[in-house]
């Protein structure tokens, strides 16, 4: 009988990944101690929304989490996360094919959310303010983006987009559109993971299965250094939501969800594996397509579809528990990175 055997090579890549999770976690755990101190001495804390996308009153999410944030929780814990991947990478992991883009892409939109959160904290009683209005979120991620996909494009000669189960996988050359291509995903999935942050751990546990995805077909593909920058993050994640589950000690902020969401759409093209995108992250999806609809129902029709939006918060309003809530979609984020390995091994993507 055969026995399957692994080269030391193979096994050097496979512990200096595993490496670089372990060094994200344990930074992560280093500078929480310190955030916390900062962030309950000078009340960093979370402000509640109280209205929603069309200026209309929350009322249904008031009611579900006023007890939550009558507790005084501080927000912008994702900067831990992001010091933590930004310090492993730039000091372990620097690649210019591999890891420049998505470090700095995680970096300037964490950047982005960062500025965001700390408006509401400058000031103190009435003086607060809700952040950045939408249109320059929108705009700052866009730049973000769009340089993004100009590097992505000119720097490192991507001209195609590849297509799996089509003669065994075929790459389609669009040229400059790449740019444009580029744009979008990031933006869309910085607005995703932004949109999921809204149950105690939800986000966070859904991002690590996410990243351990694209960090497995990376490693596959031999993409080590993409694949050692996801792990960092799936380690700072990991730490994260030790302290974000139910109840929550802190939120990760626009800071956390930004760069999360904007390196998952950077990490997903530099793979070649857009199509895979919205089934790894398919949680993500569905929380914005629920937003979507529910938007569109109250224009056209005059009417909601969903008690609340994004979907977790429906499902609150019809009495399940936040735990619940948050359980049953990470077992779905779980199931959906499988799926996505699997696809990306069968699909000629590694």
């Amino acid at each position: 009988m055969d026995t399957l055997t692994i080269s030391d090579q193979v096994i050097d890549d496979i512990v200096r990944v595993l490496l670089f999770g372990f060094l994200g976690f344990a930074v992560a755990m280093l500078l929480t101690p310190v955030y916390t101190h900062f962030a309950y001495k000078y009340e960093w804390w979370k402000k509640q929304s109280t209205s929603t996308l069309d200026g209309k009153k929350a009322t249904v999410y008031a009611k579900l989490h006023a007890a939550k944030h009558r507790r005084n929780i501080p927000t912008m814990a994702g900067l831990i996360t992001l010091l933590s991947v930004v310090f492993v990478t730039l000091a372990l992991n620097l690649s210019r094919e591999q890891t420049y883009l998505p470090l700095a892409a995680f970096f300037g939109a964490g950047l982005v959310g960062l500025i965001d959160d700390v408006y509401p904290i400058i000031g103190r009683g009435d003086k607060r303010t809700a952040g950045l209005g939408a249109k320059q979120k929108m705009l700052m991620i866009l730049t973000v983006a769009v340089g993004g996909g100009l590097y992505f494009y000119t720097k490192l000669d991507y001209n195609s987009i590849f297509i799996p189960f089509i003669d065994g996988g075929v790459s389609w050359e669009i040229g400059a559109f790449l740019v444009p291509l580029f744009a979008l995903v990031v933006v869309a999935t910085a607005n995703a993971v932004n949109i999921t942050d809204g149950l105690d751990g939800l986000a966070g546990g859904l991002a690590l299965f996410a990243y351990s995805a694209f960090g497995s077909i990376a490693f596959f593909q031999g993409n080590y250094g993409i694949a050692g920058f996801c792990l960092t993050v799936v380690g700072a994640l990991l730490s994260y939501t030790w302290f974000n589950i139910h109840p929550a000690r802190f939120f990760m902020g626009d800071v956390g969800s930004f760069a999360l969401g904007t390196g998952l759409g950077v990490v997903a093209m530099l793979t070649d594996t857009l199509v895979l995108l919205p089934i790894i992250g398919a949680v993500f999806v569905f929380e914005t397509v629920t937003v979507i609809i529910q938007q569109l129902s109250k224009k056209f029709r005059g009417k909601k579809i969903f008690l609340s939006t994004p979907i977790h918060h429906h499902f609150e309003a019809i009495g399940w528990p936040e735990t619940k809530v948050t359980m049953r979609f990470w077992i779905i984020g779980l199931v959906a990175g499988a799926l996505g390995i699997v696809l990306a091994l069968l699909g000629g993507h590694v």
